[in-house]
């Protein structure tokens, strides 16, 4: 049986039924399959197929794996009101954006926040994008920012022709330090590029003091930090601008792709609408401030379709217990591994709350992590490394330049793995996990 056996509205029903009973007991597939009033909701199953290989399937539809099988790094979370929210946005005969639901997320992150303007994006990436345009940055100004960082962060200042300037990282957070900023600025520099790795924030207060010391901007790539927070305030509202990122890899998903602009500094707003709709006041005529739109300035289409708000907004409803759920799993991470004398574990500092975006192992050095990293794969869990640093690559030689001694950025990339952890990762499964790691080091 598939979806396309039963249809779309008996499919809904069941994974909605699913959903509901998954956060309520967190019951198995084998558990719910032979609940009759689901099945009957379903409209029965094939001849050529048991109940349980049917239920196996919606569950797998439902959580992204099936237990005793591979266990993935990654799954994106799914909360069971997705389907609901995604109907309602086709009935509304308005797919393109700025409907309905991303208005609805626009408003929630602005009121969570605290952030004078939230603007939904195709991508994290497609912020900053924004962010560098908004801040004109043109060929000749340097942007500072850590090494150990996706390759967005950088191309996205590259393509308005900035230098990138790479500082070293901090071994404990591996974010940027701060105390390595303030030697790279040159007449040039324009603009700080602080990375939250895993939702840990990196010291914002004295980045931001550096930044008014010299007149420069401070462009958050908060891409893994929301719900997390620096000293009470929320990632993202710290620096001028602020970019998250809602790919399906992020504590929170708009179905695959997906970001958001935090316009912290009020004066930006105006411009930032304008480059979000290709450089036209498009935005201003359907608030009816003008009675028809123009092309203003250089933009892009950087806006999210209606459809993909409609299941961030499913994600945001539930956005306590997505954050509730993966601090639990990253907890018994925390307190199963930390007394492991052969490995480190990731470091919070007191000024951080953290979101769990991440829980990674810093073993002794490359080879270590990559036979670790094999060892998993043989009892069925995957396990991955992370960024490779920019300054090392092709394009990071072409168009930057590492500032000071690389002591942590690559020593630490070398030394480090990510453990599954997401949403809908059942208990008996990360028990696995920590179960496989200890053996590995008996």
């Amino acid at each position: 049986m598939t979806l396309r056996d039963i249809g779309a509205q008996s499919a809904r029903i069941g994974l909605l039924a699913v959903a509901s009973t998954m956060r309520g007991t967190r019951t198995s597939e084998l558990d719910w399959c032979h609940g009759r009033s689901l099945w009957a909701a379903m409209g029965g199953y094939s001849n050529h197929q048991s109940a349980s290989d049917t239920a196996r399937e919606l569950f797998t539809l439902l959580i992204g794996y099936i237990e005793d099988l591979m266990i993935p790094f990654n799954v994106p979370p799914v909360v069971g009101t997705e389907l609901s929210f995604i109907q309602t946005a086709i009935g509304s005969g308005k797919l393109c954006g700025d409907g309905s639901f991303t208005q609805r997320c626009q408003q929630w992150l602005e009121q969570r926040f605290g952030s004078a303007k939230v603007l939904l994006t195709p991508s994290c990436t497609a912020s900053l994008e924004m962010a560098a345009i908004l801040l004109n940055i043109h060929p000749g100004d340097e942007v500072i920012m850590p090494s150990y960082t996706f390759a967005s962060t950088a191309n996205a200042f590259v393509l308005r022709g900035a230098t990138i300037v790479f500082v070293d990282i901090r071994p404990d957070t591996l974010n940027i330090d701060e105390t390595l900023i303030e030697a790279a600025i040159t007449p040039n520099t324009r603009s700080i590029v602080p990375v939250h790795y895993a939702g840990v924030a990196c010291e914002m207060d004295t980045i931001m003091a550096i930044a008014k010391q010299h007149r420069l901007w401070v462009v958050e790539d908060a891409a893994q930090g929301v719900m997390a927070t620096y000293k009470g305030r929320a990632l993202g509202t710290l620096g001028h601008i602020g970019c998250f990122s809602f790919h399906e890899t992020k504590n929170y998903t708009s179905g695959g792709e997906g970001g958001a602009i935090l316009i912290n500094n009020a004066a930006f707003i105006e411009q930032a609408e304008i480059i979000r709709e290709k450089g036209t006041n498009r935005s201003q005529f359907f608030r009816k401030k003008v009675d028809k739109y123009t092309w203003y300035d250089i933009g892009s289409s950087y806006l999210m379709a209606d459809l993909q708000a409609a299941y961030l907004w499913a994600q945001l409803e539930a956005a306590e217990t997505i954050n509730l759920r993966r601090l639990t799993l990253w907890n018994r991470y925390y307190v199963s591994l930390a007394q492991q004398d052969s490995l480190a574990v990731p470091v919070l500092p007191d000024t951080c709350q953290h979101n769990s975006h991440m829980f990674y192992l810093k073993l002794s050095d490359i080879n270590d992590r990559n036979s670790f990293i094999r060892y998993m794969k043989s009892v069925d869990i995957l396990t991955v490394f992370h960024y490779i640093p920019l300054h090392s690559s092709p394009a990071g030689q072409r168009f930057g330049r590492f500032h000071g001694s690389d002591r942590y950025t690559s020593r630490e990339s070398q030394r480090l793995v990510r453990l599954p952890l997401f949403y809908n990762l059942k208990d008996s499964d990360q028990q696995r996990v920590i179960d496989a790691i200890c053996g590995y080091y008996i």
